[in-house]
């Protein structure tokens, strides 16, 4: 008998290193991703073309846009809708004036899609390794 406790001991120890690892793993994770709120504590606005300056940004991690969506938006853009200011036919804009996109490898390319924003600096291009 004491013989089966022990080795029901042994297995629920393994068990509890395992979940153990488990967490680390996990949380080493998570904590590789950061968490980057789009112009800072002025939020998603005019002139943030420059905000990614001296950043460095990796896949999977987080940007943040925040704004008043009765002004503004976020749109999900290519090279070229980045360059000409034009989100593409079908484009979903993102509304909730508190958006979190994950970046992914590459370029990623942001612009708010309201008449004349873009055009007056309301475009963001970040680059994620």
């Amino acid at each position: 008998m004491a013989q089966g406790r022990g080795s029901a001991a042994r297995g629920s120890g393994a068990a509890v290193v395992a979940l153990v690892l488990l967490c680390v793993l996990l949380q080493g994770e998570v904590a590789e991703s950061a968490v980057y709120t789009v112009g800072d504590r002025g939020g998603w606005s005019f002139n943030t073309a420059s905000w990614p300056r001296g950043k460095r940004f990796r896949a999977g991690d987080v940007l943040v846009f925040k704004y008043s969506p009765k002004a503004h938006n976020v749109v999900p853009v290519s090279a070229a809708g980045y360059s000409s200011c034009a989100a593409p036919r079908g484009a979903r804009a993102l509304t909730s004036g508190n958006d979190r996109v994950t970046l992914k490898r590459g370029a990623n390319y942001f612009i708010c899609s309201f008449p004349g924003h873009c055009q007056a600096g309301m475009k963001v291009a970040v680059t994620a390794a």
